[in-house]
């Protein structure tokens, strides 16, 4: 007679026996993801296929004429590193502190260095370093804020590098090529291409100084560390050199500046020669916030005269400034243009005159009292 088992086991419950099958699977395709590169290697073929080399073929014409340019124009480009003398409160020591770095290119077989003022503001040193590696201490031979324009000097003794060849601004087209070679964020000599945007461009100048006018505006990646290099045109010519940008963050936005070649040609010989750059003047005192208010007042447009100096260019051709009579202030004489091109406000005034040299003769079109007449200066140096 069989009894009833006192301990029955109870029956399995389907939820742990589900939980039981998952963790079984689970396990197994862990143990297949372990062996899987060895059985992989178990199937695959004991020697791996050999690739070949696809043939290239030959560059497309535009890719090697840029080559070339840049094999051609780079040792002309230097790297510019400034630094800046420091004395120490405490022990009176003076020691050097890096500063920044910029670019440039070689004028002449002199040695000359051209950069943009920026670049060397308030340093107490460069050190050029050319493209084959070697560093030079330079000299500053001048300056010219108002055009961003500085020279440096490096004393170079043989194996002398190539001076960049000069070409024309005054004949650029906007879309023609253009090719920037500098130093961004210190990645020295590189490459980058764009276009030229537009051209007559102005920016205002450094602390309230003048504006500078008549820029080169491209959208060849400029960034910081390219200023003071080469804008070249696709025959490898100088044709501007690269100062600003014009980026909210910092970086290259596609909206690049380049003071003008023939700008820099007007520019940089003076500096060379006498260490400043002397501007084309009149022989008047203006002033933009007067002449406003003056235009204002008056409803016209132009540039007026508040003051002319005893002797000067404009004193001879018989311009006359403002005058203080007991019925109140009497206008001078308001500058409608030169040489035929409107000047609105006393930048575009200057803007012209800097377009020409000491010694050049400007037809001015002035009118005083509802009368207008032309008047013929002799440029003199302005201060």
């Amino acid at each position: 007679m069989a009894y009833p088992d006192p301990y029955p086991r109870p029956a399995p419950d389907p939820f742990i026996r589900r939980w039981l099958f998952i963790t079984a699977c689970i396990a197994a395709l862990m143990l297949l993801w372990q062996f899987l590169p060895a059985i992989e290697a178990w199937f695959s073929p004991r020697e791996a296929a050999e690739r070949t080399v696809t043939a290239r073929g030959d560059l497309a014409a535009e890719e090697k004429a840029t080559i070339e340019l840049f094999e051609e124009s780079r040792a002309s480009v230097v790297y510019i590193t400034t630094a800046q003398l420091v004395r120490d409160v405490w022990t009176r020591n003076v020691f050097s502190m890096p500063r920044g770095t910029g670019s440039g290119f070689v004028w002449d077989d002199a040695g000359h260095v051209v950069t943009n003022f920026h670049v060397i503001q308030g340093a107490s040193e460069a050190t050029v370093k050319l493209a084959d590696g070697r560093d030079y201490q330079a000299a500053l031979v001048g300056t010219s804020p108002a055009h961003d324009i500085a020279v440096l000097k490096i004393g170079v003794g043989f194996k002398r590098p190539p001076a960049v060849p000069v070409g024309t601004s005054a004949d650029l087209k906007v879309g023609q090529k253009v090719f920037a070679i500098g130093n961004p964020f210190g990645l020295d000599w590189t490459l980058t291409t764009g276009i030229v945007s537009a051209l007559d461009r102005s920016l205002p100048g450094e602390a309230g100084g003048p504006a500078i006018d008549h820029l080169i505006q491209t959208d060849a990646a400029i960034n910081p560390g390219n200023s003071g290099g080469p804008l070249l045109d696709s025959a490898g010519r100088l044709i501007g050199i690269n100062t600003a940008i014009y980026s909210p963050s910092g970086a290259s936005a596609g909206i690049g500046f380049a003071v003008p070649v023939d700008t820099v040609m007007r520019v940089v010989p003076q500096l060379i020669k006498t260490g400043k750059y002397i501007r084309p003047a009149l022989g008047i005192e203006v002033d933009e916030q007067l002449n406003q208010r003056l235009l204002a007042l008056t409803g016209s447009k132009g540039v007026f005269v508040l003051r002319v100096t005893p002797g000067s260019a404009a004193h001879k051709a018989g311009l006359a400034g403002v005058e203080v009579t007991p019925q109140g202030i009497v206008p001078g004489d308001r500058i409608i243009d030169v040489d035929g091109k409107a000047t609105d406000d006393v930048a575009k005034l200057l803007a012209r005159l800097d377009d020409r040299k000491v010694g050049d003769v400007v037809v001015l079109s002035v009118e005083r009292a509802g009368k207008s007449r032309e008047v013929r200066v002799e440029l003199q140096p302005g201060n």
